[in-house]
């Protein structure tokens, strides 16, 4: 790596809840989630001064592009406009994560571009530019920039103070299918302008002090967007019963709109334990043991 280059991890983005309140008359959609961060992720290095730009390596690095609709300089470019003189220069990606797969592997790729642009030019995480420039992105994206426990709502705009969250231990699975967030909200059915009847109730945070009332309390809310990715992608039923099944599992769930669950435990132990379960028996699937926060 060259002197001078600078680097940030891009965690992945685990929606523990997921609330949807409906779809507004331009088509979006409303919604409500707990958002917890992982600690696997991408890696994402910037050499300053170079000529804005894109290079890709890591083990899930085929099929993305490098032009101008990558986030990473959707979000570079965004905040150019926003910021004149912006010190620029090339991104390096790492990618490890999954893609179109409820984690946020995009958005968070473009909140760490967003972060080390901010370093390289002096410019605080909460400058109304910066911000501004996340939003424009995509809905993800703010939420990532500083990549900390929240409530965010709307469409993804507005988010809640920071929570701090006991630690989480988690197995992360993703059967290799991606999942297309457009096609489980057209799976909703939700018209333009029309609330979410069978919404479920909020998450309730302020109980939350230990582990054990934080799963407890998870246990009492839901992720509306379940049930249309199951018929979006099937094979989420299948993987949902076998996280729920596995040993010392506390609670299992799919993250944003799919494909990627995750399962939650007591302790390292027995989340490493159930990854190994899962590895061997199906190879083929993405399955990292993690801490969520």
């Amino acid at each position: 790596m060259s002197p001078g280059t600078l680097t940030t991890h891009a965690p992945a983005k685990i929606n523990l809840t997921l609330r949807v309140t409906g779809r507004r008359v331009d088509g979006y959609h409303e919604l409500e989630s707990l958002v917890a961060f992982a600690g696997v992720g991408d890696r994402l290095a910037l050499l300053p001064d170079a000529p804005l730009g894109l290079t890709l390596s890591g083990p899930r690095s085929a099929g993305l592009t490098i032009g101008s609709d990558n986030l990473v300089l959707r979000a570079a470019n965004a905040l150019q406009e926003r910021v004149p003189g912006l010190r620029l220069g090339a991104f390096h990606l790492v990618k490890n994560l999954p893609v179109a797969s409820g984690i946020g592997g995009g958005s968070t790729d473009a909140a760490a571009a967003l972060r080390l642009l901010a370093r390289l030019n002096g410019l605080r995480l909460d400058d109304l530019a910066l911000r501004d420039a996340a939003r424009v992105t995509g809905a993800d994206v703010p939420v990532c920039v500083e990549a900390r426990a929240r409530v965010m709502s709307g469409v993804g705009e507005v988010l809640g103070s920071a929570l701090s969250l006991p630690r989480l231990f988690a197995v992360l699975v993703n059967p290799g299918v991606p999942v297309e967030t457009a096609a489980v909200f057209r799976q909703l059915g939700l018209g333009k302008g029309e609330a979410h009847p069978a919404a479920t109730q909020p998450f309730a945070s302020s109980s939350s002090t230990s582990a054990a009332d934080l799963i407890a309390n998870l246990a009492r809310a839901a992720n509306d967007l379940e049930p249309p990715a199951l018929g979006v992608a099937p094979v989420l039923e299948s993987l949902l019963a076998r996280l729920h099944h596995l040993p010392d599992c506390r609670l299992a769930r799919m993250s944003g709109s799919g494909a990627t669950c995750f399962a939650l435990f007591d302790d390292c132990r027995k989340s490493a334990r159930a990854a190994r379960i899962l590895s061997r028996e199906q190879p083929g699937w993405w399955v990292k043991p993690t801490v969520l926060r």
